[in-house]
């Protein structure tokens, strides 16, 4: 499974890019805001960072004004992704933008019909929103399998981009479904490495070690 920082943080990024853990990134309008820095200016400079997908989000309600959008923010590199909304003018948009090369996230999806469509579109990428689900009693695991066993069946090249990640076991479940990205942002990648009997384990070594009174170098 590919890793995505859902992220507007470069110095977040970078540091998780240096670990190889970086295979792209996304952003939002909310993401942009919580950077304080002007939306051409922080993808540009993430995008001479990552080799990877880079989503940048249009934030037009129309197709036209979408596809215009998309392609102003294409030019800014050419590993940008155009993320649009998953509504009947987001699913225009993306099958313009697809038709002249461009890669298109497909986001705000909650329903495998939703994910079919994007897919039938020519989506390089959908987005379902796992913790949004579970926000309103839903399981939003459910929704990762619904889609996977879709896409299986018909052989779409969409890929399934796991969204709106909370928590370590949410990356598991991504992972065992068969989703083929998760984004998370990267408090939650670090969390990955935790378990406290690595801990445990770790601290034993540590002073069984001092015990010893040697040195390694």
């Amino acid at each position: 499974m590919k890793f995505f920082v859902d992220s507007a943080d470069v110095d977040a990024i970078r540091e998780l890019n240096e670990l190889g853990m970086v295979d792209g990134v996304t952003t939002n309008p909310s993401l942009i805001l919580k950077s304080g820095r002007d939306i051409l200016e922080v993808t540009r400079e993430i995008c001479e960072m990552i080799e990877g997908p880079v989503s940048a989000e249009v934030v037009a309600t129309e197709a036209e004004a979408m596809v215009a959008e998309g392609r102003r923010l294409a030019a800014i590199a050419p590993n940008i992704a155009v993320k649009v909304p998953l509504t009947w003018d987001g699913l225009k948009a993306c099958r313009v933008l697809t038709g002249e090369g461009h890669m298109v996230n497909v986001t705000l999806c909650f329903s495998p019909n939703q994910a079919l469509l994007a897919a039938k579109a020519g989506a390089t990428f959908i987005s379902p929103f796992i913790g949004r689900l579970d926000d309103i009693n839903l399981d939003g695991m459910d929704l990762i399998a619904d889609i996977r066993e879709i896409y299986d069946n018909y052989d779409f090249r969409t890929e399934i981009l796991a969204a709106s990640i909370r928590s370590v076991n949410h990356m598991t479940e991504a992972a065992r479904i068969g989703a083929d990205i998760a984004t998370a942002p990267p408090s939650v990648i670090r969390k990955m490495v935790e378990h406290p009997l690595t801990d445990k384990g770790l601290a034993a070594f540590l002073s069984d070690w001092e015990k010893t009174g040697q040195k390694i170098a």
